[in-house]
């Protein structure tokens, strides 16, 4: 039993030591292998690999993806003309030589980011200094954004190189502060609704003129139309009045019967009409005709 019993703590002792001595390297990083402190090898490439085991040597490992670093910090900017501004910014970078940047920075890859972020801000400031915010609005960003990605990488890649390599530098807001930018919105918000009451002013007048201009033409077609409608009626109880007086001069008895016949019905048109007269006037003449006491009831016409 004991020989059983050790050959098996034999077994998990060798296991445990093959355990540590093995480790595998993901295609995300970097293998880093010490020996007593000191960096012995850096694995690049992805798989399993062999070491000796602790406290001999040991592996760490670094990030060798594309990392991202976005701006921390709001503090203000002075530009060209005294103003300041607020600027979001971010940076791609990547760990190129772990041995540099283990060396200069550290394993800790927070630190290699405060370290970046500061260098970072440090070019931004140098380079809005020397810039209008115009400038910062204008297609001569491109040239701000590449000037800052030159400086950083002078100081990366400078007498103690960092081991890392940036990418890109982009800028992704520019702003006013907070003070600024209320008063800047005030002023805007002042000059829209100055516009705004200019254009309803001209509008409220051209509406008016165009008001003014319909009810004088509207005045004017009436007026036209009622002067030819009066000039037609006119013309028109002209020819009435030629053709009555025409007709009634071939038999002048007969047209005063007519008249009197048309001076009857527009008289008694009514059974609720009621006239006090005298019977022998001469409104009741042809009446009187018709009984036979004084002339006849339809006069004889002329041949």
């Amino acid at each position: 039993m004991n020989r059983i019993g050790f050959i098996v703590s034999g077994l998990l002792v060798g296991l445990a030591l093959l355990s540590s001595m093995l480790f595998v390297v993901d295609q995300r990083q970097f293998g880093v292998v010490y020996a007593l402190g000191q960096i012995k090898e850096v694995i690049t490439e992805p798989g399993l690999n062999i070491k000796l085991p602790p406290p001999f040597q040991n592996v760490s490992y670094i990030d060798k993806r594309l990392l991202t670093l976005d701006s921390a910090d709001t503090e203000p900017m002075l530009t060209a003309e005294k103003q300041r501004v607020v600027i979001d910014w971010y940076v791609r970078w990547r760990i190129s030589d772990p041995q540099a940047y283990i060396r200069n920075v550290g394993l800790d890859e927070k630190v290699g980011a405060n370290r970046l972020n500061q260098v970072v801000r440090n070019a931004f400031q140098e380079e809005i200094n020397k810039r209008t915010v115009k400038d910062l609005l204008s297609l001569k960003r491109e040239a701000l954004m590449a000037d800052v990605k030159r400086e950083v990488l002078e100081v990366v890649m400078g007498a103690k190189p960092w081991g890392v390599d940036i990418v890109d530098v982009r800028i992704t807001r520019v702003d006013y502060v907070d003070a600024i930018t209320e008063s800047v919105y005030r002023r805007m918000e002042a000059e829209r609704k100055r516009v705004a009451n200019e254009l309803r002013s001209t509008g409220g007048a051209e509406g008016e003129k165009i008001r003014a201009d319909a009810d004088r033409q509207r005045e004017v077609t009436i007026a036209n139309a009622y002067r030819d409608a009066q000039k037609v009626k006119g013309e028109g109880d002209a020819e009435a009045a030629r053709i009555y007086a025409e007709a009634f001069g071939r038999d002048p008895q007969f047209a005063q019967f007519y008249r009197s016949l048309e001076a009857y019905k527009a008289s008694f048109n009514k059974k609720s009409d009621l006239m006090v007269v005298d019977p022998s006037s001469e409104f009741f003449k042809v009446m009187r005709g018709a009984g036979g006491t004084s002339a006849p009831a339809v006069p004889p016409r002329k041949p």
